[in-house]
């Protein structure tokens, strides 16, 4: 794999390479040691970040190296492709709640699709292939079957990311107090959180049992997160036309982030004692550090 134009084809700042060099190339070698050691069962690597970390690049980094160094065959899910379609969120923001409208948290995926295409991809034989879901996030709809991605086997490893991937549910009592205006407003009695947790808790850990490893890649803290999503915003905002209905305002992004703020928090404090990997991220994005259980 050529890191440079891979930084070049994802419009990355030059100071990727650094980063990518030293700790998400040697970490890939580390999930090429596992799935080596996998004797010929597919692997399952989970990574979780929270918006503006780089899990997806990441993700497509690790497929990349391994398909060039070490020809593996690597599918990459991601946990928005498996969003549950806008006439099923309505539906439950009509008999559950109406924040479960937006998509983002636990309970706002299709859990039994990805265990179900996890479960394909792992055990797919060379003369099938498995259809990956997709999801357009500009008509907020699952794209239709026609449209999703065909994964042709055997299938080395599998890498499912997206920010709450691993993640963990509460304590109850943790739920009572909100942590930002959106509960406090939008949420007074609690329901929605703890729907939301209790996803998490039941659901959410079928499909995360499925992991052999969890990369986190932990942003420094969530006040980071938040200034991150807003830097990613004001550049659609100067590539966008004017009156371009997509881009949000910075207070709309605030807004926005609040969605995930209290899974995000738990996150950053839990997840370090719980992954496979950490990678510490600086308040520039850089890649500080990487830490192996």
């Amino acid at each position: 794999m050529n890191l440079e134009q891979f930084i070049r084809q994802h419009r990355l700042p030059d100071a990727y390479a650094d980063s990518a060099r030293r700790f998400f190339l040697p970490f890939a070698d580390w999930v090429e040691q596992r799935v080596a050691a996998n004797a010929g069962r597919t692997f399952v690597l989970g990574v979780n970040g929270a918006q503006g970390t780089g899990k997806s690049t990441v993700a497509e980094l690790i497929r990349e190296h391994l398909a060039s160094a070490y020809q593996r065959n690597v599918v990459i899910l991601s946990i928005d492709d498996i969003y549950l379609t806008l006439p099923e969120r309505q539906q439950l923001a009509d008999h559950v709640h109406p924040l479960l409208l937006t998509r983002g948290v636990p309970g706002t995926h299709d859990v039994d699709l990805g265990i179900s295409v996890i479960g394909k991809l792992c055990s797919q034989p060379a003369t099938e292939s498995v259809d990956v879901p997709r999801f357009d996030k500009s008509r907020d709809d699952r794209c239709p079957e026609s449209e999703w991605t065909r994964a042709t086997g055997p299938v080395d490893l599998v890498i499912f990311e997206g920010w709450c991937v691993g993640s963990r549910a509460t304590s109850d009592p943790e739920l009572q107090e909100p942590v930002n205006a959106l509960e406090a407003n939008a949420d007074p009695d609690g329901r929605w959180r703890r729907y939301v947790n209790d996803q998490l808790r039941d659901d959410y850990a079928r499909l995360f049992d499925l992991l052999d490893a969890l990369l986190f890649l932990r942003a420094p803290a969530f006040a980071a997160v938040l200034r991150w999503r807003l830097e990613q915003e004001h550049k659609l905002r100067q590539a966008a036309a004017a009156d371009a209905a997509a881009v949000m305002s910075d207070d709309e992004v605030a807004a926005f982030v609040q969605y995930y703020e209290r899974i995000t928090r738990n996150n950053i404090a839990e997840l370090p004692a719980l992954a496979d990997a950490v990678i510490e991220l600086g308040e520039d994005h850089r890649a500080l550090s990487l830490q192996y259980r």
